[in-house]
């Protein structure tokens, strides 16, 4: 028996990273997964890999017409959602004096439109009882250089799982938010340039374990988030980052 059994979840921004870490880890909690993705051959790399109980639906989160396509191939195929783990973004990093307001726009437009519409469009196929989580970041809460914009979606964010938590109160869906630290990901080695050696070097004093996290210890909180478990949590913040933001 799995944590999931039976349940039916969509993540957003599935193919890499966290998002396909957790798609991984949903399925193997015995739950059946749509994942989305901007790329097409990412997202059928992904579902030949994880190998079953899980479908891909191409779409750009930033486009609403995009939701509603990946919103009604769920309620056609399944009828319902039990886990939706909207954690599609980008990172980008530009230092102030630098950031145009296309810049902008792109990072506010996937961060956090891309999470609150794909929770409004859910939400006649949530049914009562749900879990929604939100993927954050510790540059939500720290003040790191060079990723304003970044950091301020982030934050965003964890205001909307406060206010979504009573927004959604009577019908018992719960809102929370996983806070990754440094982690190994292809977003992250993206964002700063470097191999995972090179992260290693530039984030490995800053966090108390001394190390990087891998995505697949994201995706042990996120299941944690979807489950059971996690019944009599709703409105938090769960930091996975070594201690980064903690001490």
């Amino acid at each position: 028996m799995g944590k999931l059994d039976g349940k039916v979840a969509l993540v957003t921004g599935g193919s890499s990273g966290i998002g396909l870490a957790a798609a991984w880890r949903f399925v193997a909690d015995g739950a059946y997964v749509f994942i989305t993705g901007r790329r097409k051959e990412e997202l059928e790399t992904a579902v030949a890999e994880i190998g079953r109980n899980v479908s891909a639906i191409q779409g750009d989160v930033s486009k609403l017409s995009d939701l509603d396509h990946v919103i009604a191939i769920v309620k056609e195929q399944k009828g319902r959602l039990d886990v939706l783990f909207a954690n599609a973004g980008i990172a980008e990093a530009m230092s102030l004096g630098a950031i145009t307001e296309e810049f902008f726009d792109r990072h506010f437009d996937i961060n956090v439109k891309g999470a609150l519409f794909v929770v409004q469009k859910a939400l006649p196929i949530l049914r009562d009882g749900a879990s929604i989580i939100f993927t954050s970041s510790v540059v939500g809460s720290k003040g790191l250089a060079g990723v304003s914009v970044y950091s301020a979606t982030k934050a965003a964010l964890r205001s909307l799982a406060r206010t979504l938590t009573t927004d959604l109160k009577e019908r018992k869906i719960r809102v929370n938010v996983v806070s990754p630290g440094s982690i190994d990901t292809p977003g992250l080695r993206d964002l700063r340039k470097l191999d995972a050696e090179g992260l290693k070097e530039r984030y490995g004093a800053s966090i108390p374990l001394g190390r990087l996290g891998r995505p697949e210890e994201i995706a042990n909180a996120v299941s944690f988030l979807a489950s059971d478990e996690s019944s009599y949590v709703t409105g938090a913040e769960l930091f996975v980052d070594g201690g980064m933001a903690q001490v």
